[in-house]
């Protein structure tokens, strides 16, 4: 039977955690009811723990474990944090569901202090079961036509996206995957681990190397791509810089 509680890779969100210097500051983006900070309040039991939500039910369970919590639309709305101001920001099946990645890159480039850390958790486009279904000529299930995802994402994809966005700003340091269809948990988790590259879910490590100054914002700005982007409120870039 699928365990699909894999695809959030949490025992690989908890490594990546584990793997980093000791933060004092963390935030989740679309933190639902708090599971991933929890594992870094297991890790960093000290740490200053932020959330930006906005389902009412998970933002009252949010402030029932005393955490900041911070009601936003990330699409629209500048984070409400100092530049370079954070040790870890974390996104974890969150990105799949937004159009404006380009503004959620910028906020989270201005926030994370140099030498910080961003975990990025996204359904895999590339996954084995989507490399076959597309194969047999149907739609991938991490973005169908009629569901909440309206991105796709590989790692290759990402690396690509912030090479060419904003280059010399991020470093990659780990990636894993989690879960693995069709087949049950206890042969999911191995060949997860194995394959990562074809497992349904795609985590990733970064490390912020560089000064951030509005790269995904000027790679987005009006007349440069064929799509409209969403760069700010029309005063400067709108992002608190």
């Amino acid at each position: 039977m699928i365990d699909r509680t894999l695809n959030y890779g949490r025992p690989v969100i908890k490594k990546f955690l584990e793997s980093i210097p000791p933060f004092q500051t963390v935030v989740d983006i679309g933190a639902g009811g708090g599971e991933d900070l929890g594992l870094a309040v297991e890790v960093a039991p000290e740490t200053k723990v932020h959330a930006i939500e906005l389902e009412k039910t998970f933002v009252e369970q949010l402030k029932n474990r005393k955490w900041s919590v911070h009601e936003i639309n990330i699409e629209r709305d500048a984070f409400p944090f100092e530049k370079e101001s954070l040790d870890v920001v974390m996104a974890n099946q969150i990105l799949e569901h937004v159009k404006e990645v380009f503004w959620i890159f910028d906020q989270i480039s201005r926030v994370l202090k140099v030498g910080g850390h961003f975990i990025l958790g996204v359904p895999n486009l590339a996954s084995f079961h989507n490399r076959i279904l597309l194969l047999l000529g149907q739609q991938p299930t991490s973005i169908r036509v009629s569901s909440a995802h309206v991105r796709g994402y590989t790692k290759p994809g990402i690396l690509t996206f912030l090479s060419e966005a904003a280059p010399g700003v991020y470093r990659l340091k780990k990636s894993g995957g989690g879960n693995f269809y069709p087949f049950p948990g206890f042969l999911a988790k191995p060949l997860a681990k194995v394959f990562p590259n074809m497992a349904v879910g795609c985590f990733l490590l970064f490390e912020k190397v560089g000064e951030y100054q509005g790269q995904f914002l000027d790679f987005a700005a009006p007349g440069k791509l064929q799509t409209n982007y969403f760069v700010g409120n029309g005063i400067g870039t709108g992002s608190l810089r």
